[in-house]
């Protein structure tokens, strides 16, 4: 599928004129659940986060970020979504001034300058350690020095690949035989990444690595961080694994109908201070809530149910007052971040709308937050980009609004 990407308005009243445009899109969307009277966060989208990329980059499309102890953000991407005639200074010899393919990983300070980046597989989801290491989704997790760009350690993983739809003219009872063979080899208690990755998340206190496979719907795996051996994993509703089904029936969900048995597809997840695991399952529009061990704590959080194919409930995270008193989804499908109450699941507040003008979003796809509150948006899509809105009330923040610039909650 090609990707067009959109070019960023260079003069400053376009920018601000988009900014503001962005603040009138908190009404309630006719596919969104009332929201509650309770306030959410307010932010203003910061224009000059990050800096224009060095050495004539082009990014492609954003499928992990990860902020670092530091507060610097690593970003993920996928640098083959970029278009032969985004390419044309990376030929030898060059045809025209723009661009080239950056590296898959690239590591943006609190300013927003390149101060570090390095190749590997492309993939989907990340982490990053307090020494620095970096975890990368690649249909198993990787292990990088970020320093030398070396593996450092892999993730075992199946060594068969799952059987795909078959292309036009396939026998689909061929293809369905296929698949009942792979999955009577690979039941779902299988202790290894059988499909793709979607998400990393790093328990250090307790040296864990949570991952999230896609294999039947999405499975929570948990690893010991040091030898990457298996403990542990659940599914939907805090089920074990032998208990997810391989009928494709009690994976299905159709928009506004019945929740599905198990886990639809495209899972995330993240884990609070508090040892509530929350994991998204975006293609049924609902976040679970378990404990670490996987005890199903009686919590479905909906978003958005009338959406349909990609979903609403994409990357978690949380907000950084110390009860974590919100929970804040991205929307690919959307086009929005929501903000959740924690304790109940409410919806209290929302807000962007699907653009490509600065602080809008088209395929919005990954979130970050770092220790100042500071929300980090990846897009996939047209959008191919990362962009930082910032508390309101931070000193951030009202610099911004005294330069006229309009929050937008």
């Amino acid at each position: 599928m090609m990707h067009f990407t959109r070019r960023v308005p260079s003069s400053i009243t376009a920018v601000l004129a988009a900014v503001c445009l962005l603040g009138l899109f908190m009404a309630s969307s006719d596919l969104a659940p009332r929201v509650a009277a309770q306030s959410a966060p307010r932010y203003i989208f910061d224009p000059a986060w990050p800096k224009p990329l060095p050495n004539k980059w082009k990014m492609g499309g954003v499928t992990g970020l990860a902020v670092d102890k530091d507060d610097n953000v690593w970003v993920l991407n996928r640098p083959n979504d970029t278009l032969d005639i985004e390419g044309h200074a990376g030929l030898t010899p060059p045809t025209a001034d723009c661009c080239r393919r950056p590296p898959a990983l690239i590591h943006i300070d609190k300013n927003g300058a390149v101060i570090g980046s390095f190749d590997a597989m492309q993939g989907h989801g990340m982490d990053v350690d307090s020494q620095g290491f970096v975890y990368v989704g690649s249909n198993t997790v990787r292990k990088y020095d970020p320093k030398t760009g070396l593996l450092v350690k892999e993730l075992a993983r199946v060594p068969d690949a799952q059987p795909g739809g078959g292309g036009r003219g396939a026998d689909p009872a061929a293809q369905a035989k296929l698949v009942a063979a792979f999955r009577a080899k690979y039941p779902p208690t299988t202790p290894m990444i059988v499909g793709g990755l979607e998400e990393i998340r790093l328990d250090e206190p307790a040296r864990e690595m949570y991952v999230a496979d896609s294999y039947l719907g999405g499975r929570v795996l948990v690893f010991d961080m040091e030898t990457f051996a298996f403990k542990r994993g659940w599914g939907a509703y805090g089920k074990p694994l032998a208990q997810i089904s391989i009928n494709e029936a009690d994976h299905d969900y159709t928009p506004n109908g019945a929740m599905p048995k198990d886990f639809a597809g495209h899972l995330t997840l993240n884990f609070s201070a508090d040892g509530k695991v929350y994991a998204a399952d975006r293609n049924a529009n609902r976040i679970h809530v378990t404990d670490k061990q996987g005890q199903y704590l009686n919590q479905e959080f909906v978003v958005a149910p009338a959406t349909g194919e990609g979903g609403s409930t994409g990357g978690v995270a949380f907000s950084t007052d110390p009860p974590q008193r919100y929970l804040i989804i991205s929307d690919l499908t959307n086009n929005k971040i929501w903000f959740l109450n924690r304790a109940d699941g409410k919806i209290v507040g929302q807000f962007g709308t699907m653009g490509e003008n600065g602080g809008q979003w088209f395929g919005l796809h990954m979130i970050a937050i770092d220790s100042q509150g500071n929300i980090y948006t990846g897009e996939v899509f047209n959008g191919e980009r990362v962009q930082r809105f910032v508390p309101a009330d931070s000193p951030r923040g009202k610099q911004l609004a005294q330069a006229g610039l309009q929050p937008t909650s």
